[in-house]
């Protein structure tokens, strides 16, 4: 299945709007019925280089491991946050994955 490079016509909008820090974010641990939830958040530059970057879930582990660092190197900010699977049973799904 081919990756759609982004458009980034959210980004675009929020630029217009005179936004100059914009995170993209993703999950995982959603799904499964035990375990912890992992959220992360990247602000890259406005001339960051896409190349080479498409669905994790396509790409080899060392790509994958390249891609990470590579990312890292060049973004403004970098967030992560895990919630735990007994913190999840007490609050919910809902609010561990915000």
């Amino acid at each position: 299945m081919p990756f759609d490079k982004p458009n980034f016509f959210y980004e675009l909008t929020l630029r217009k709007k005179n936004f100059k820090l914009i995170a993209g974010l993703d999950e995982v641990g959603r799904g499964p019925i035990c375990g912890p939830v992992v959220s992360a958040a990247v602000i890259l530059p406005i001339d960051f280089n896409f190349k080479n970057i498409n669905d994790s879930k396509l790409l080899t582990p060392k790509v994958r491991e390249d891609l990470f660092y590579y990312i890292k190197s060049q973004a403004i900010a970098v967030g992560i946050g895990l919630v735990r699977a007994k913190d999840i049973d007490r609050t919910n799904i809902l609010y561990a994955t915000k």
